[in-house]
């Protein structure tokens, strides 16, 4: 799955998670509903990382509900490997937030890639918004520290 604006990324963020027995099906394989639960994980330590959380967009009047969701396979994950979750960025976020991940077996594989749009929602009237400066900061000051390491 590829952006439609830009070739390269203008965010990425690797997110480790190690495979529960939990969350494996009948076949050993990772259950397939649990992959929106991984790109939802790495998105989240993303924001956190650019220095916001849900909780604070959400205490600034501001809810981001899932509109879109695609995901395709490639090859299963299994319990117990640690896997890392890519999530890229192509486009700063207007009214929507639309992200992409590749997930990466232990051996830097390929195992899947999706996508996810959100939108920006103003909690009192239910429509859309854009996002608080503070989102938008965020993203900017984790975009200048990734850039000096």
């Amino acid at each position: 799955m590829k952006s439609f604006n830009a070739s390269k990324p203008i965010v990425e963020y690797d997110h480790e998670i190690r495979i529960r027995y939990a969350e494996t099906d009948q076949m050993g394989y990772v259950y397939h509903g649990r992959f929106v639960e991984y790109f939802e994980s790495a998105r989240t330590e993303f924001i956190r990382k650019a220095g916001v959380t849900y909780k604070s967009l959400e205490e600034s009047g501001v809810l981001m509900p899932v509109r879109e969701v695609q995901t395709t396979f490639h090859k299963p994950l299994l319990y117990d490997e640690v896997i890392t979750v890519r999530l890229k960025i192509f486009d700063m976020p207007g009214v929507k937030l639309t992200t992409f991940y590749d997930v990466l077996g232990q051996e830097n594989d390929l195992r899947a890639e999706g996508k996810v749009v959100l939108v920006f929602l103003d909690s009192k009237t239910r429509r859309p918004c854009k996002p608080p400066e503070t989102f938008i900061n965020g993203v900017l000051n984790y975009l200048n520290y990734d850039k000096r390491g």
